[in-house]
């Protein structure tokens, strides 16, 4: 059985190591803080207690803090913001703070990283002691503690190259909310410059996996269940099931770990659960937001992505190669920078599938995609899973040999196309004997391809592989239904891909069909087709 994620360690009253009292201090000075609004002492519950004191009180032999990164998946309405922000003053002029230590508050943009520093300036000015020997550098957004040289600033990740930072202290606030990872990477790097430095990230859960937060939240779920054996990460996962009751209160108690102490506001949730009954995209807002479901990119998804996911088995095609089984290729060709794809399509067993992609992008456009979307086209182009073809349009020269090698290399009984781009590609290949056919895109061919391919993944009957750039394709389907009923795929975005999912629908029922013209690899292919 895998073990939850959940952090009962926060609730057990398990003893916390601190053989050198550091958490008892750090404890101490956070709770001699003011809250800026009422003057009252910072309101640390003992759910954040015990978090501070499982970050500062475990220590190696020599002394050093064994906690070097902290994972928080806390929903909104919780106050981590603050408890990070109380977490920076500690080591900006707390008991924490070095000489010359740089405390970097960073987020998506301006306004968000902005949020989290006037929570700290304000804990720091509503404290008269602390606020005589700070100086706030609101035009900076730097607060600098002179006596030290130690100083914090917000910085953002729209906010150009930072470069050249030796931070002793990083909270990456809302990091679901990261488009790019390369302030991520220079902060990272930067952190391992000086010892004893700590990373902190605060963050909701996001959508989809094609992102930094979600490597980074999954891995902290690795550490948490006991897969990875990893002490400097500190796991504070607070997330519910992605099946559960979204409307069960038990459940947001659960998750909400201020909710026994009067935040978030109850009734607050309550009518937010009531808009969700009556409409999608706030039921799926509540779930994200409140209740830490980590969504997919769909509001009105084509089938549930953790139901997809069941299908990740290995397809090997190199056994596919020597048994030669029927083959079938969807293939959904782009107009100029979109995505293009070739979907190779076997049975699996007697009523199942198994599919390959080989997906195709320009290459000058990769960079530009990756920053509007903040999907990792570079590192999947790195990775194999697209190829990358020369200029700012998708060379169909390249998609075409593809075509004839996989014609080559397996059984192939037809190949697939939309003739509304694929006219000159179709011709040719059928030109030298190849099993090419027209596969429109409208309801009269999309409707039953898409009934069928919905029965193969609610089934578990089909198998992808986990390829990462075909996921990301089916996670941001919505589906669209006419008066009759039949249900067409759609994607919610202009910057979100399906194509991926269009070609694996097309050889799904080609292949489901089973209508080619049962003609092997070796009835048709010579070496004079060819193409290098």
């Amino acid at each position: 059985m895998t073990r939850s994620t959940y952090p009962e360690w926060i609730y057990d009253g398990s003893e916390i190591p601190d053989p050198l009292g550091f958490g008892e201090r750090a404890v101490k000075f956070l709770r001699m803080l003011r809250h800026p609004k009422s003057g009252k002492a910072f309101q640390l519950d003992p759910w954040q207690e015990r978090i501070v004191r499982r970050i500062y009180g475990p220590r190696h032999e020599d002394g050093s803090r064994i906690v070097k990164t902290v994972v928080g998946l806390i929903p909104r309405g919780n106050r981590k913001t603050s408890l990070a922000a109380a977490l920076e003053a500690l080591h900006t002029v707390g008991p924490e703070a070095v000489p010359g230590g740089e405390v970097i508050t960073s987020a998506s943009d301006r306004k968000q990283a902005r949020i989290a520093y006037e929570e700290l300036r304000g804990l720091m000015l509503a404290h008269p002691r602390i606020a005589s020997h700070v100086r706030p550098l609101d035009y900076r957004n730097r607060i600098v503690y002179p006596k030290l040289r130690s100083f914090c600033e917000a910085i953002s990740a729209d906010a150009g190259t930072q470069h050249g930072r030796t931070p002793v202290f990083v909270l990456a606030d809302e990091l679901h909310a990261w488009k790019k990872r390369e302030l991520w990477d220079v902060l990272r790097s930067g952190l391992v410059k000086t010892p004893g430095s700590l990373l902190v990230v605060a963050t909701t859960a996001g959508r989809g996996q094609e992102n930094i937060a979600w490597d980074i939240v999954d891995d902290a779920r690795r550490v948490a269940r006991g897969e990875v054996d990893d002490p400097s990460i500190l796991p504070v996962l607070f997330e519910a099931e992605r099946d559960c009751d979204w409307q069960d209160e038990e459940v947001w108690f659960r998750v909400n770990p201020g909710l026994r102490h009067g935040y978030p506001d109850i009734e607050g949730l309550r009518q937010l659960a009531r808009e969700g009954e009556r409409r999608i995209g706030d039921r799926e807002a509540f779930r994200q937001l409140n209740l830490n479901i980590w969504l997919d990119h769909a509001t009105d998804p084509f089938v549930e992505m953790h139901i997809y996911d069941e299908g990740r088995g290995a397809v090997d095609l190199d056994d596919l190669e020597a048994r030669q089984p029927p083959c079938w290729l969807g293939v959904d060709l782009s107009s100029n920078s979109d995505l293009t794809v070739i979907v190779a399509c076997w049975r699996d067993g007697d009523d199942g599938f198994q599919v390959a992609p080989f997906f195709f992008c320009p290459e000058d456009n990769l960079r530009a995609r990756e920053d509007l979307s903040g999907v990792p086209y570079t590192t999947w182009a790195d990775e194999g899973l697209i190829t990358p073809t020369p200029g700012n349009v998708v060379d169909f020269r390249a998609v075409e040999d593809q075509v004839r090698e996989l014609c080559a290399r397996f059984n192939v009984q037809e190949i697939a196309f939309d003739p509304h781009l694929a006219r000159n590609m179709l011709n040719d290949l059928l030109e030298d004997g190849f099993p090419a056919v027209e596969f429109r895109q409208g309801w009269v061919s999309m409707a039953p391809a898409v009934k069928e391919l919905e029965r193969a993944i609610i089934g578990r009957r089909f198998r992808h592989g986990g390829h990462p750039v075909l996921r990301w394709n089916f996670s941001n389907i919505e589906v669209r239904t006419d008066s009759a009923g039949n249900r067409a795929f759609h994607k919610g975005k202009s910057r979100d891909k399906i194509d991926g999912a269009v070609a694996a629908a097309m050889a799904v029922a080609r292949c489901a069909a089973d209508e080619g013209g049962m003609v092997t690899a070796a009835d048709w292919f010579t070496e004079d087709m060819w193409t290098a």
